[in-house]
């Protein structure tokens, strides 16, 4: 089976209609900040045969397998390994900015990543398998109080309080080390009432991989410091999965396509005029037929804006 055929690429086409006005030049530069295995990319370098790539990828699995898919390509393409928060080093002056966020096909389908609940792996969970601290030693290093906090923030779990006593409790006796273990914990610390509210699981698991890959702290320096690496004309496409994500990116172009000038002020000065404009409604969805064809599809919300001026 081809890569084509096992990873199909979320909301491609209209990624391609937002940022094609900013890719019409012979010599624009798209960045994908999150190459994964290079289905957004592929498609626009096929579409916009004057474009330059340059694909970010803290995975180095996703590099090489993109590596090969962009091959073809030869000397337009130009991959990184880097995690996308260090995105100013790499775009400056460029023409459009794709970020596809959350974790990626190949991550979830490699079962022995630990990325997902519904297989038994090695508690891992790191997008960057050369460093960093793995999924296992958060859950054996911190403390009670520490894993209640983040199962609260970022899995919005409402029983973050009983899961972290009870791994704390279990962690006495033998150290999690395997996505099945902490599945069945988990599964034996939900009230059957709430086990109907769907997997006990899949919020923990969502609030683990966020602390392992550090991924709203630095979602949260990536998106100001993308629309700022922007010429004037650029444009800037968002996918975000779930909504932490999607708050982040919503405040950061809510901000820049503002004014900021001081409330009763007759006249707005060129240096308080939005720096953006927002190209989406609020946050686009998938069509239905495309998540019946894709479920990848089905969480994603879509937002992009165009660069109006440099700041003052």
């Amino acid at each position: 089976m081809s890569i084509r055929d096992i990873h199909t690429p979320v909301l491609l086409e209209r990624c391609i209609e937002l940022l094609a006005p900013a890719l019409q030049q012979d010599g624009a530069v798209l960045v994908d900040a999150t190459l994964g295995m290079g289905g957004h990319s592929e498609a626009f370098l096929e579409r916009f045969p004057g474009i330059r790539l340059v694909g970010l990828d803290r995975d180095t699995d996703a590099l090489r397998i993109a590596g090969e898919r962009l091959a073809p390509f030869g000397d337009r393409v130009t991959l990184v390994h880097t995690v996308y928060d260090e995105i100013g080093l790499h775009a400056l002056g460029a023409s459009a900015i794709l970020f596809d966020l959350g974790v990626s096909s190949l991550q979830l389908d490699e079962a022995e990543r630990g990325f997902a609940y519904s297989k038994d792996a090695p508690l891992d969970m790191r997008m960057d398998q050369t460093k960093g601290r793995t999924a296992a030693t958060i859950l054996a290093e911190y403390s009670e109080g520490q894993l209640r906090r983040i199962f609260e923030r970022f899995g919005e779990e409402k029983l973050a309080g009983r899961y972290a006593r009870f791994i704390v409790e279990a962690r006495d006796e033998h150290p999690l080390t395997r996505s099945g273990e902490l599945v069945d914990l988990l599964i034996a610390a939900t009230p059957a009432a709430a086990q109907r509210a769907g997997h006990p699981a899949k919020r923990v698991f969502q609030a683990l991989r966020i602390e392992v890959n550090s991924e709203l702290s630095v979602l949260a320096d990536a998106i100001p410091a993308a629309m700022d690496a922007l010429v004037v004309g650029g444009r800037i496409a968002v996918m975000a999965y779930q909504s932490l994500e999607d708050r982040l990116v919503k405040q950061a172009f809510v901000a820049a396509s503002s004014s900021t000038a001081p409330a009763g002020l007759p006249v707005e000065l060129p240096e308080h005029a939005p720096r953006f404009r927002t190209l989406t409604k609020g946050a686009e969805l998938a069509s239905d037929e495309e998540k019946a064809r894709n479920p990848r599809a089905i969480p994603v919300r879509l937002r992009a804006a165009e660069k109006l001026r440099e700041s003052a």
